[in-house]
């Protein structure tokens, strides 16, 4: 008599309903994940690499490794 007490389980959509919830959960999740990489590491990269070539000079780079002797066909 206590099988007839205990209520069914719901078989019939659960897949679905259990997906649905996970994907928008996993698309969130996802949505974080990325803005917080945008903003937490490639703008603070593209700020670094634009700082650095805006005072570059690359003559100046060129003439401290041919003295460093780093090149061996240009003396």
């Amino acid at each position: 008599m206590a099988s007839s007490a205990l209520t069914k389980p719901q078989m019939r959509g659960l897949l679905a309903k259990r997906l649905r919830f996970h994907l928008v959960g996993a698309i969130l999740v996802s949505l974080g994940v990325a803005a917080s990489y945008k903003f937490g590491v490639a703008e603070k990269r593209k700020k670094a690499y634009a700082d650095f070539y805006r005072n570059y000079d690359s003559l100046k780079d060129f003439e401290e490794m041919r003295k460093a002797g780093i090149f061996q066909s240009a003396k």
